[in-house]
């Protein structure tokens, strides 16, 4: 029987409809969006022609291409991975010079702490095209810094620093950043109406206005100097109570002499001195004393200091833009190496940006999770093996003791019986 209009030969086309509108959404999306810079570290060595690594100290750590332990897929997963313990790392790689003036600007990459991550970097820095790549350091002037640091128990944020007029500003928001082991995804927005937008996993986790949330300028409004706080006003939430007054007793020395103590027989005066006896900390001693405090009746609250425009402030709506960007870098110090960094993106295009992490990091995360699970529960089963195995050994062990202990006993017992 044909199948009617409700049924599946009804929808097929609607499907494929669909499906082409999607293909043709995305294709718009990629021909409109800018990439200024891409990388995957999908052709194997080469990408050592791509990126150079700074000679500017001789014993900076190396970069490796690698996965890791684990991953989502073998070949789509491979990175920059840092190779050596307690080591300062500098690499860096160039592209087409550009500016983002009128344009948004994203910065995004991927960055995997396998190693789980006890002091070091995991984040990025723009640079201008007349940086000397061979000597990048952490002296080099940077444009933008962006993504996760770790450090201890304090120490677990997401940078996101702005140079302007040649000094960084840091973002005043805190923002934590992903501790676990697994890959997460760090994207920093930058729009020409000066506002910006962190997310990490393609999910925001910070927004707001760059001149309210990095001190870049002097404040739009100040107090005026010209006032002052009335005499009358009172903002002393709580007061002594008047009516608590200090008891008789109360005053009492903080040490006393310890007048049970004796002097040593062989105390010579000649050579120590007059003996006295020793002070103790006094039993009775209770320190100063001070009235019990209770609400202030006359409370007024917070005086509101007026507020006039700031003669200082000047505003300048040129904050978010740069000249010449070109470079991208790792500049970063690791106690514990093992940090991959995959899937480096700089554009123009929000949409292109996320639909970019969703087919690259969106596409592996669910697969590198569960190759970790599974690696933890066969290292588990290894190890209750091994502990099954030692401890089985220790029995039979224990066994022949006995036994051996059992047979001396009763060639003993024999020997005594003959003797008797």
């Amino acid at each position: 029987a044909a199948v009617g209009p409700g049924g599946r030969g009804g929808r097929a086309p609607a499907v494929v409809a669909l499906r082409l509108a999607l293909l043709l959404g995305a294709a718009l999306r990629s021909a409109r969006a800018t990439v200024y810079f891409q990388e995957q570290f999908l052709d194997g060595a080469s990408w050592q022609k791509r990126w150079m690594n700074s000679e500017y100290k001789p014993d900076l750590g190396k970069f490796k291409l690698a996965a890791g332990k684990f991953y989502g897929d073998a070949v789509r997963d491979k990175g920059l991975q840092t190779s050596e313990n307690s080591k300062f790392y500098a690499i860096s790689s160039r592209f087409k010079p550009f500016s983002n003036k009128g344009k948004t600007l994203v910065i995004q990459y991927t960055v995997k702490h396998e190693q789980k991550i006890d002091c070091g970097g995991g984040y990025v820095k723009i640079f201008s095209s007349n940086l000397d790549q061979k000597n990048l350091s952490g002296d080099s002037h940077y444009y933008i810094m962006f993504g996760p640091d770790i450090c201890g128990s304090e120490t677990k944020k997401v940078h996101v620093i702005l140079n302007y007029k040649n000094k960084p500003h840091p973002i005043k928001k805190p923002i934590r950043c992903k501790v676990d082991g697994y890959t997460h995804l760090y994207t920093l927005i930058i729009r020409p109406d000066q506002t910006y937008e962190v997310k990490i996993d393609n999910e925001m986790v910070a927004s707001g206005n760059l001149e309210d949330d990095l001190d870049f300028l002097p404040p739009r409004k100040i107090n005026d100097p010209t006032v002052r706080k009335p005499t009358d006003w009172d903002d002393r939430i709580q007061i002594d109570d008047p009516n608590d007054i200090k008891p008789e007793d109360w005053d009492e020395p903080e040490y006393i002499m310890d007048t049970s103590a004796e002097q040593p027989e062989d105390w010579d005066d000649a050579v120590n001195g007059e003996w006295h006896y020793p002070m103790v900390k006094n039993p009775l001693y209770r320190g100063e004393w001070k009235p019990r405090q209770i609400d202030n009746p006359n409370y007024r609250g917070v005086w509101p200091h007026p507020q006039i425009d700031n003669p200082n402030y000047s505003p300048d709506f040129s904050i978010y833009s740069y000249e010449n960007i070109s470079i991208i870098g790792l500049d970063i110090w690791q106690v514990r190496a093992g940090t991959i960094f995959d899937n480096f993106l700089i554009t123009d295009d929000e949409v292109y940006a996320e639909d970019f992490g969703d087919e690259t990091w969106g596409e592996t995360k669910g697969p590198e999770k569960e190759m970790n699970i599974k690696q933890t529960e066969e290292e588990q089963e290894r190890e209750r093996v091994t502990e099954e195995k030692y401890f089985e050994q220790r029995f039979k062990k224990k066994l022949e003791r006995k036994k051996e202990s059992g047979n001396d006993r009763a060639v003993r017992n024999t020997v005594k019986k003959e003797e008797l």
